[in-house]
């Protein structure tokens, strides 16, 4: 049980581990049954507390599913230490950056996540709004973006539009393998995953190769 202070007031390190027993819980509720089908009074009993200590941190499930999707997007993000495009041209880097784009998008919670957010963001619009609020997709267009705008400048690419084909190479790292993890399809093998992002920079640089004259 959580240490407190005297006069019942919870120390920092007491609230901080409060604050992440509740997205645990949350966080395996969320992802089993469904955004709809989670209450905050199931929640609050299953970690025997009080709505209002809950609410206190939470003002709202949408809160709450919120701080959940923001845990979950910074834990599949790459150690910030990793050196993601120093140092190497840019089929490497690109490859590098495939491999833990894709590494992250088939990852169990984020298949549970895209699974919910497809499944009930017909009844619930803010779903999709929470997890585009997070940004992780265009973060990941505007890194790619500025590798292919460095190619270009080197003449090692011929690109118009550098954010548009940013997309579509996110796009082919992810939208099959996904979908195949998700069920639709037979999930991709070991050696499938391994290989799948040398053969998506390979075909994305052929197309992206400077045009002969």
């Amino acid at each position: 049980m959580p240490q407190v202070r005297r006069g019942g007031r919870p120390s920092r390190a007491a609230s901080e581990q409060l604050g992440e027993r509740i997205l645990d819980a949350a966080t395996q509720m969320f992802l089993a049954q469904g955004f709809g089908a989670t209450s905050i009074d199931a929640l609050a009993q299953q970690l025997r507390m009080s709505k209002r200590t809950f609410y206190h941190r939470f003002p709202n499930k949408e809160a709450l599913f919120a701080a959940v999707v923001h845990r979950i997007i910074q834990r599949l993000r790459p150690p910030p230490d990793i050196p993601l495009i120093e140092g190497a041209d840019v089929e490497t880097v690109l490859e590098r950056l495939a491999a833990m784009i894709l590494n992250a998008a088939v990852s169990p919670q984020a298949i549970a996540l895209h699974r919910l957010v497809v499944s009930e963001s017909a009844r619930f619009p803010e779903l999709a709004r929470v997890l585009a609020l997070e940004g992780a997709t265009e973060e990941a267009t505007v890194l790619i973006a500025g590798i292919l705008d460095r190619a270009v400048k080197a003449k090692r690419l011929q690109i118009d539009d550098t954010r548009f084909a940013a997309q579509q190479f996110l796009h082919m790292v992810v939208a099959l393998p996904q979908r195949r993890a998700m069920g639709l399809g037979d999930p991709m093998s070991a050696d499938e995953l391994r290989d799948w992002p040398r053969k998506v920079v390979d075909l994305f640089l052929r197309g992206c190769g400077p045009k002969a004259k």
